[in-house]
């Protein structure tokens, strides 16, 4: 399914920090890191127990032209830009045993490359509105959850749980294992939204804007639906879409 999205938002300066010695202690200190932009070729020990400390901590990390950083800042970087998060990841392990400990069929969004932060933020916003368990984000290729996400969530990021996966195909065998039933938004199905039962334990995939939900996350779907559509505009915008879907799981599960 195609969705449209808004031109993506600069970042504030109190998103990211910049310095090799400010990013290692960040990283030592425990903060939670969105990515690390490194300059390509660039080598120093202290640029190496950066990139060990990452990997040793799941942190993506990416090597970019220093015009890239220069984009984001002319101060002394250093060769190094980190991204701070303006949240905690939580486990999705611990989100789905609250759910189940509670009595309730737990409900997860699983967000496929989604990478506009106003789209994030809008569907966190809903997300929490409709009493969603959590929602699970790719530990590459997402939304950076920043200020401006923060700011479109009207404080939502403050309040349901965010999950960052490193492969999102083993964290979909990983919530079938759980009990849950797999349902992707897609414009590749014949089956309408309404016609799914939702009252099951259950995660909703929702794919990018542009690509739709990826081919290995669409094969491991339960049940694929799409939203009717009516009118002369041929799709909705992902964070509508999604909004759609999980008040359509309220109603089934109200009745």
């Amino acid at each position: 399914m195609s969705f449209t999205h808004p031109t993506p938002p600069s970042s504030s300066p109190a998103d990211y920090l910049f310095g090799t010695q400010p990013a290692l202690e960040a990283l030592k200190s425990g903060n939670e890191i969105d990515k690390i932009l490194i300059q390509k070729g660039l080598k120093s020990e202290v640029l190496g127990e950066i990139i060990s400390l990452a990997n040793r901590l799941n942190v993506p990390f990416s090597y970019v032209p220093v015009e890239k950083l220069n984009r984001v800042t002319r101060k002394n970087h250093q060769g190094v830009i980190m991204y701070v998060s303006s949240i905690n990841y939580a486990s999705l392990d611990n989100v789905l045993d609250s759910a189940y400990q509670k009595g309730e069929a737990p409900l997860i969004l699983v967000l496929d490359q989604i990478t506009d932060v106003r789209n994030f933020g809008a569907i966190a916003r809903t997300a929490e509105c409709a009493g969603v368990h959590g929602i699970v984000i790719p530990a590459k290729g997402g939304a950076q959850i920043n200020s401006d996400a923060m700011k479109t969530s009207a404080g939502a990021l403050n309040y349901i749980p965010i999950c960052r996966e490193v492969y999102l195909d083993k964290t979909i065998n990983f919530l079938k294992e759980s009990g849950l039933q797999i349902v992707g938004c897609t414009e590749k199905s014949d089956k309408t939204v309404y016609k799914c039962d939702f009252t099951a334990p259950t995660a909703i995939i929702m794919g990018s804007e542009e690509k739709g939900i990826s081919p290995v996350l669409l094969g491991k779907c339960d049940h694929k639906v799409l939203i009717p559509m009516v009118g002369k505009v041929e799709s909705l915008n992902v964070s509508v879409s999604a909004g759609v879907l999980v008040y359509e799981v309220v109603r089934q599960r109200s009745l």
